[in-house]
C-alpha cells in the first residue's frame, strides 16, 4: 500500500491512523513524501520514501518548518459552496496548487515500478499518485483531508463547458511524457476516501468511501501538568499547525495580551498553544493562563471543557472525538467557514465571525460554552454521529478488495 502525500503535516496527519491500520493488518505500507518530511513520517511509526529533491516544493515545505511564513497565506483557495462567488477564479488558484506536485512524478513512478504497489492512496493535491498507479496497473484511491473543493469546482467547470478551463494545461505536462491521455480518475480517483463527516461531504458524482477521521496530531511527551485534573474548567486556544490560523490576531484586530486579559477574572484555566515568537512577546501572563508550545491536541483536549480555534480540520476532528464544545472564528483558507457552520447548526458550538471577535464577545462566548448545557449535548451528539462512520480499521477490508481487483501490468 503506497501513500503519496503532499509535504505538510496537516496533510499527513489525517491518514496516519489508516496507514497504521493497514500496517497492523499485515500489509506493507510506504509513505512517499518530500525528503524534508521523512522525520515526520517515521515519527508516526511508518516507513518513508523520499521523492523529489530537497529543493522541490521548497516554499510549501518551509511553511511547515517556519510558522512565521504562514502569514503569507491567503483565502484564494477557500470555497463557500453556499455562495461560491467567482468560482472560475477559485478553480484557477486550485489548479495552480495542483501544478506544484508534478516535480516529483518521475521519482514516484520509478519507485512504483520497482516496488509494485497493489494500491496507491494519494492526497487530493498529489495527482502524480494516480499516474504512477495507472502505469503499474495498481488500483488507486484519492483521499480527502478536507472538503472536496477540487471535485466541486471540476463538476462546475464541466457543467459550464468552460473554454478557459486551466485543467488541460495542468495535465498535459503530467501525462504527455508517459503517452497518456487524460481521464477523470487522474483528478478525482477511481474511488475517494472521504474523511469529512456526512454533514460536510459535498454531494458529488464520485465513488465515495467514508472513513472516520481518528485524531492524530503528531507525537510528543505527555507534560506533567496534563497528568493532574484541572482545578477549574480548562479552555484550549489553538491556532493549528497550518492554514491561516497564524493570522488570527491580524484578522480579528485583537492582540494576544488583550485576549489573555479578557479571561483573567473568569473561573477558567486558559491553555494557549503558541509558537516561540508569540510566547517571547508576552511580558505579563494573567493568573490561570498557561502559555505553551505545541502539545498534540489528542493529549490536551480530553481535559478541556471548550476549545477556541480558526476552523482547521484537525482541531475540529479532535474536538468531535472528545466531545468538546467549540468556539470557531473561521479564517477562510479551504473550508473553515463550512466547518464553523456545521458546528453551529449541530448545536456543538458557536460561530463567531472574525469581524465580530473582540475581548467582550470572547468572554461572553466562553461563558455560554461553559455554562449552557445545550453545547455539551450538541458536542456529544456530534461525537455519536461521527461514530456511525467506519473507523480506519473497518475500511481496511474495502481497500483490500480494491487492491485485488486490477490486473498487473
Amino acid at each position: 500500500m503506497l501513500f503519496a502525500v503532499f509535504p505538510s503535516a496537516a496533510h499527513l496527519h489525517p491518514v496516519v491512523p489508516l496507514a497504521r491500520a493497514l500496517q497492523s493488518a499485515g500489509h506493507e505500507v510506504r509513505i512517499a513524501m518530500h525528503p524534508d518530511m521523512v522525520g515526520t513520517v517515521t515519527a508516526a511509526g511508518l516507513t518513508a520514501v523520499p521523492v523529489g529533491t530537497p529543493d522541490d516544493l521548497r516554499p510549501v515545505v518551509d511553511l511547515s518548518r517556519h510558522p512565521e511564513r504562514l502569514d503569507q497565506l491567503t483565502a484564494n483557495l477557500a470555497l463557500d459552496t453556499e455562495d461560491p462567488g467567482d468560482w472560475r477564479e477559485k478553480w484557477r488558484h486550485v489548479c495552480n496548487v495542483l501544478s506544484l506536485y508534478p516535480a516529483v512524478l518521475d521519482d514516484l513512478v520509478d519507485f512504483a515500478r520497482g516496488w509494485r504497489p497493489d494500491l496507491v492512496v494519494w492526497d487530493a493535491f498529489c495527482l502524480p499518485g494516480a499516474v504512477a498507479a495507472h502505469l503499474v496497473g495498481a488500483a488507486h484511491v484519492r483521499y480527502l483531508w478536507g472538503q472536496d473543493n477540487i471535485g466541486w469546482l471540476r463538476q462546475r467547470s464541466l457543467a459550464a463547458r468552460d473554454a478557459d478551463d486551466p485543467l488541460p494545461g495542468l495535465m498535459k505536462p503530467l501525462l504527455a511524457p508517459y503517452g497518456l491521455d487524460f481521464r477523470e480518475e487522474f483528478l478525482t480517483g477511481q474511488f475517494t476516501l472521504d474523511l469529512m463527516p456526512p454533514g460536510l461531504a459535498l454531494p458529488l458524482d464520485v465513488r465515495r468511501i467514508p472513513v472516520r477521521r481518528v485524531p492524530y496530531n503528531g507525537v510528543g511527551h505527555h507534560p506533567a501538568w496534563l497528568r493532574e485534573r484541572p482545578a477549574r474548567p480548562r479552555v484550549c486556544f489553538t491556532l493549528g499547525l497550518g492554514g491561516r490560523g497564524r493570522q488570527f490576531f491580524r484578522e480579528t484586530g485583537v492582540a494576544l495580551p488583550e485576549l489573555l486579559d479578557a479571561v483573567a477574572d473568569l473561573d477558567v484555566e486558559l491553555v494557549a498553544t503558541l509558537d516561540d515568537g508569540q510566547v517571547a512577546e508576552l511580558t505579563d501572563v494573567p493568573p490561570h493562563v498557561r502559555t505553551t508550545g505545541y502539545v498534540p491536541l489528542d493529549q490536551l483536549l480530553p481535559s478541556c471543557a471548550a476549545v477556541v480555534h480558526h476552523g482547521g480540520g484537525g482541531t475540529f476532528a479532535t474536538a468531535v472525538a472528545h466531545e468538546v464544545p467549540q468556539l470557531v472564528v473561521p479564517l477562510p483558507f479551504w473550508a473553515e467557514l463550512a466547518t464553523a457552520r456545521y458546528v453551529h447548526r449541530k448545536g456543538a458550538g458557536i460561530l463567531r465571525p472574525s469581524a465580530e471577535f473582540a475581548a467582550d464577545t470572547f468572554r461572553e462566548d466562553l461563558r455560554r460554552l461553559l455554562h449552557e448545557e445545550s453545547f455539551r449535548r450538541g458536542a456529544a451528539a456530534l461525537h455519536e454521529e461521527s461514530l456511525a462512520t467506519p473507523a480506519p480499521g473497518d475500511v481496511v477490508p474495502v481497500l483490500e478488495r480494491l487492491a485485488a481487483r486490477p490486473a498487473r501490468t
